[in-house]
């Protein structure tokens, strides 16, 4: 019996939950505005911490708390051991409390510079900002800076918490002016709708109820504002949109379209179009682990059964025929960087939007922007937690809608090819008109006819090393010994193409990216035009030559990697380029203040100390040989 009635009086208290929405935030600002603080103040006053978590928070604020004698709040979220040394908040911390009228996930957010990217992660969930400022500091860069970010990512909801009110006196004064000054900064970024608050998180004033300490305010308590705030729900009244996750085929008599609706709503019969293939069908069914649908609406996990065999893979898109997404392989968008190493355009990065994964290229960066001026400036690259506004092209084309439409379809980020990290999400502003006056013409005469004319299978043999490795000498040793056997060649030298091509481009490492970018498309016609090329650049960073093989059918790249340490090649030194740079007369200068990524699985490397270069032409003729590329059927 006391069983049953212990599970009776559970279930009333799930359905009271269940029944409950839900409100996602974010708690942003200035490092040592009191957000860990006023997040710990709110899941202690909602009595959501347990005796023995009290127990330690007390002993844990006399040990390295930062409030004397009193509680330190902070300590509840800031759970690294560096963040609780520091008294700062480094990671971003999820916690989950509930009230008599809503439940919350709030995201402290680190306040430090170096930790922006940490910040944006949070927001990029969050349907409310609580954004702190110290009443003694007033608006700073960095609360610019996460207002500009929390604008761009859209959050539609925005809460100024003027925090530490206690030690301004509870000064009305202070209020105001503050109030005014992010009032007039949050218009010129595009947030109209401000709710602020005077608080102190320490002492609890206005957090859970109105404060007899500010009798002149008269507006909500920061919890009433975050209970009464109405979540948005224009995700249903937009278009539907539904990124395809997983082809689901478990067996010869079922095949669905895996994946979370995106946006708007969808049911049973309804026409769908599928992109970027543009073909069309209809909802047989609308599949869940509870059974079959009639509809299903944004935020909802479903498999989608059509009622006609259509070639669908992940990261299509299903939409509604009537109002389609955009399809284009070039696009402008708002990056944020992330990463400590900087943005190269021309780098090939890759880039995730929804469930696609495509190759991506910053072709151009239009401008950065300055979040203390909100100015638009100059720049060539963005350094870490910059942002800017670029172009990029992709390899294939993506379905997108603009980020303000639909946030899920206009979302990316960008990945380090090679280290797998995440270095800039970016918010899509609109397809390029470019891309849809760019097609691909038709030729009747392809790569293996010109090939077999030749007598030969194409190939690139990409010589790289430090200047005065050899290279050069190398390379034309190869096409010697290949004009003599009546091959097809053609010698592409870094030296000579800065003289016509390349002229244009100086010797940072932007320009570096863009030289090999230049060349490997070089290289990719030479390749169809079923030539031999010998392609003699330093090239020295590892993307920029994966980005070249990739551009190649397998088999068509071979990276021949001529290894001498820069001890041998300044002794060398035939141009005189490395006394220049020991004088300083030569800025980024390879081997110097400029890095060399060495291959790291090259199919040929020579040891330039000990080969000559007459025994390291034999090498590579043997592997040319050997693989067939001087076939003369």
């Amino acid at each position: 019996m006391a069983d049953n009635a212990s599970a009776a009086d559970i279930v009333p208290v799930f359905q009271e939950q269940a029944e409950k929405t839900m409100l996602r935030f974010i708690t942003c600002g200035s490092v040592d505005d009191g957000k860990s603080s006023l997040i710990g103040r709110l899941l202690y006053d909602s009595k959501l911490i347990f005796e023995d978590q009290l127990e330690s928070l007390v002993d844990d604020s006399k040990k390295v708390g930062t409030q004397g004698e009193d509680i330190d709040f902070a300590l509840l979220v800031d759970g690294l051991a560096a963040e609780r040394e520091q008294g700062i908040t480094i990671d971003v911390a999820y916690r989950f409390f509930t009230t008599e009228k809503r439940k919350f996930i709030v995201a402290d957010t680190p306040g430090h510079e170096q930790y922006t990217r940490n910040m944006a992660t949070g927001a990029s969930t969050a349907e409310l900002a609580v954004i702190l400022i110290d009443a003694r500091k007033g608006v700073l860069t960095q609360t610019r800076r996460h207002s500009y970010i929390v604008s761009l990512l859209q959050v539609p909801n925005i809460v100024l918490a003027i925090n530490k009110m206690d030690l301004v006196d509870y000064d009305q004064a202070v209020f105001d002016r503050i109030s005014a000054e992010y009032r007039e900064f949050a218009r010129s970024i595009g947030i109209d709708d401000v709710t602020c608050v005077p608080i102190s998180a320490l002492y609890g004033d206005n957090v859970m109820a109105p404060s007899e300490n500010t009798p002149w305010y008269q507006g909500p308590s920061l919890l009433q504002q975050l209970e009464s705030v109405e979540v948005a729900t224009e995700d249903l009244a937009r278009p539907f949109r539904f990124p395809v996750q997983w082809v689901n085929r478990p067996n010869l008599d079922f095949r669905g379209f895996s994946g979370t609706v995106a946006s708007g709503v969808i049911a049973v019969g309804d026409e769908i179009v599928t992109l970027p293939s543009a073909r069309t069908s209809r909802i047989a069914r609308i599949v869940t682990q509870d059974g079959d649908l009639p509809r299903a609406e944004a935020g909802q996990a479903v498999t989608l059964v059509l009622e006609d065999e259509i070639d669908i893979s992940r990261g299509d898109v299903i939409a509604t025929p009537q109002a389609r997404p955009e399809v284009t392989d070039q696009f402008m968008a708002h990056l944020l960087w992330m990463s400590d190493q900087p943005m190269l355009p021309s780098r090939p990065y890759l880039l995730k939007t929804g469930n696609s994964t495509v190759s991506a290229t910053v072709t151009a960066l239009k401008h950065k922007v300055n979040v203390n001026t909100m100015a638009q400036e100059a720049g060539r690259t963005l350094v870490s937690n910059e942002v800017g506004v670029c172009n990029l092209s992709l390899d294939a084309p993506v379905a997108f809608d603009p980020f303000v439409t639909c946030q899920p379809m206009g979302s990316f980020v960008l990945i380090d090819r090679l280290t797998n990290g995440t270095v800039a999400m970016g918010m899509i502003d609109h397809g390029l008109r470019r891309a849809d006056n760019i097609h691909w013409q038709a030729q009747a005469i392809d790569k293996v006819a010109r090939s077999q004319l030749k007598q030969q299978n194409p190939a690139v043999l990409w010589f790289t090393g430090l200047s005065g490795s050899g290279k050069s000498t190398i390379a034309n040793l190869i096409e010697q010994r290949l004009f003599a056997r009546g091959k097809h060649t053609v010698i592409l030298d870094g030296d000579n193409v800065r003289h016509g091509l390349n002229r244009d481009l100086g010797f940072t490492d932007t320009d570096r990216v863009e030289n090999i970018r230049r060349i490997g498309e070089t290289s990719k016609l030479m390749a169809e035009a079923g030539l031999i090329t010998s392609v003699s650049f330093i090239s020295p960073f590892r993307a920029e030559r994966q980005m070249v093989r990739g551009l190649l059918e397998d088999g068509e790249f071979i990276e021949i990697f001529v290894d001498a340490s820069l001890e041998l090649c300044a002794s060398r030194d035939p141009k005189g380029l490395y006394k220049k740079a020991q004088a300083g007369e030569i800025k980024n200068f390879t081997g110097f203040d400029s890095p060399y990524e060495a291959p790291e699985a090259a199919e040929i490397t020579l040891d330039s100390a000990t080969t000559t270069a007459e025994q390291a032409a034999d090498q590579i003729m043997g592997y040319l040989e050997a693989n067939e590329y001087l076939s003369d059927t």
